[in-house]
C-alpha cells in the first residue's frame, strides 16, 4: 500500500513508521505494520489550501490518506 498525509512534525512520523517499532494503530482504526519502507518529505507548503490540494492530486494518484499527522506544512508519502 501507498499512503500520502500532511504533518507540521515529519520527524515525529518517521519515528512512529520505523520498522524497528511494534505495529501502529491509525486514528481511522486500521492497523498497520510499522514498516515504512521510504518514508519522504515530498513537499513543503506555505499555505493550508496548497498542502490539501497536493493532499486530493496524491489521493487521486492511487495513494491512499494517511491520517497519523497533525497539520499541514509537510507533504509526506511511503509505502508498506
Amino acid at each position: 500500500m501507498r499512503y500520502a498525509g500532511l504533518t507540521d512534525e515529519p520527524a515525529k512520523i518517521k519515528r512512529e513508521l520505523d520498522p524497528s517499532t511494534p505495529s501502529t494503530l491509525l486514528r481511522t482504526g486500521t492497523l498497520r505494520a510499522g514498516k515504512a519502507r521510504d518514508f519522504k518529505v515530498m513537499q513543503q507548503f506555505t499555505s493550508e489550501a496548497a498542502a490539501r490540494q497536493w493532499e486530493r492530486r496524491m489521493l487521486g494518484q492511487g495513494y491512499q490518506q494517511d491520517t497519523t499527522g497533525k497539520g499541514w506544512k509537510y507533504g509526506y508519502t511511503f509505502s508498506t
